[in-house]
C-alpha cells in the first residue's frame, strides 16, 4: 500500500481494529474520506481507489471489520460479529479515531455494498458530511436480479450458511469467494425479511422491541447529502435493493444515479468491479466529483432516478 500508514485503534468493546491512512501534510483543511468495505472484503482491495483519492486532495481511511483481514482474531471459530457490530462498533470506532486525529476536518464516507448500511447504525454518523456509495443494501434476497436470483440463492442462501454451520464460519478464502467471514455475519446475510431489523426479533441473535427501534432511529442520524450508485448489470445492487436502503436515511437527501456499463463502453462492471485501477479514468471520477463538491457531471444526470413517494 503505496504512501499509506498502518494504523489500530479500539472499538468501545475493546477490541482493536486495523487499517491504513493516507494523509497530507499539514495544509489546508480538507475532507478526510472513511472507506466502509463490502461484506467480507479485505480492505487493500480499495487501496488503490484510496491512494487516488488522496492524490486528487483527500485524505484517506480504510479499515478491516472485526473478523476480517488485519482486524481478523487468531480463531473465527466461535468469535461473535455480525452486521451490527460493524455498524455501531467498527465504524464508530472510526469517526471516533478520526475526531481525535483528524480534527476539524469534514468526514466523508465511501460505501461498498453493506457499508453503505453500516453508516446507518453508527452513533457518529451525524458528523458524516456526504456519502458516496456503491451498490449499497443489505441482500434482502426478493431484490436480486430475477435472472440471477436462483443461483444467488443457492450460493450465498444455501451453500454459504451449510458451510459456516459444518466449520463454525465461512471458509470464504479456502473457496475463492470472499474473506473467510464470522457466523453472525452470514446469519445476517442470509436473514430473509425485507426489513432489517426484523431479523432480530426471535431466535439466539434475538433484541427487544426497543433496541430494534433504536437501531432504525440512528438512520436518521446522517443529514449529510448520499449520492447512491447503481449499476444495471449488479446482481445484488439493483434498484429495488438501494432503493429499500435509502428509504432508511429519512434525514439524509438521497439521490440515486442509476447507470449502465455500456455508457462508458464496457461490456460489465457487476457488484464488485468499481474500485478497479482500470476504472479510474471513466468511473472514479463520479466518486471524486461527489466528494468534493457534492455534484454529478452533466453528462451523467439523466441517471438519477425519481426517489418513489
Amino acid at each position: 500500500m503505496s504512501g499509506a500508514q498502518a494504523f489500530s485503534t479500539l472499538a468501545a468493546d475493546g477490541y482493536r481494529l486495523h487499517g491504513h491512512v493516507w494523509r497530507h501534510g499539514p495544509g489546508p483543511r480538507r475532507p478526510l474520506v472513511i472507506i466502509n468495505p463490502a461484506t467480507s472484503v479485505h480492505s487493500r482491495y480499495y487501496s488503490r481507489f484510496a491512494a487516488w483519492l488522496h492524490q486528487a486532495g483527500f485524505d484517506v481511511l480504510s479499515y478491516d471489520y472485526r473478523g476480517i483481514g488485519g482486524s481478523r482474531p487468531a480463531q473465527l471459530r466461535g468469535f461473535h460479529a455480525g452486521w451490527i457490530e460493524w455498524g455501531r462498533l467498527d465504524f464508530e470506532a472510526m469517526l471516533v479515531h478520526a475526531r481525535e486525529h483528524f480534527p476539524g476536518q469534514p468526514l466523508q464516507v465511501v460505501a461498498h455494498s453493506v457499508g453503505g448500511f453500516l453508516v446507518g447504525l453508527a452513533a457518529s454518523n451525524v458528523q458524516v458530511e456526504r456519502v458516496f456509495s456503491v451498490g449499497a443494501q443489505f441482500a434482502y434476497w426478493r431484490d436480486y436480479q430475477p435472472a440471477r436470483r436462483l443461483g444467488l440463492l443457492l450460493k450465498w442462501h444455501l451453500a454459504m450458511p451449510a458451510l459456516t454451520a459444518l466449520c463454525g464460519y465461512f471458509p470464504g478464502r479456502r473457496l475463492g469467494w470472499l474473506e473467510d467471514t464470522p457466523r453472525g455475519v452470514v446469519q445476517d446475510w442470509t436473514s430473509r425479511h425485507p426489513r432489517f431489523e426484523d431479523g432480530f426479533r426471535h431466535g439466539p441473535r434475538a433484541l427487544p422491541a426497543g433496541e430494534r427501534q433504536q437501531l432504525v432511529a440512528r438512520f436518521a442520524g446522517l443529514r449529510g447529502p448520499t449520492l447512491a450508485l447503481s449499476l444495471s448489470d449488479d446482481e445484488f445492487g439493483t434498484i429495488p435493493a438501494i432503493e429499500r436502503l435509502l428509504g432508511y436515511f429519512r434525514n439524509s437527501d438521497c439521490q440515486h444515479l442509476h447507470l449502465t456499463p455500456g455508457r462508458f463502453g464496457l461490456v460489465q462492471i457487476g457488484h464488485f468491479a468499481f474500485f478497479r485501477q482500470e476504472f479510474a479514468e471513466t468511473l472514479w471520477p463520479i466518486a471524486r466529483d461527489w466528494l468534493h463538491d457534492g455534484t454529478v457531471a452533466p453528462d451523467l444526470a439523466d441517471g438519477l432516478l425519481a426517489r418513489p413517494g
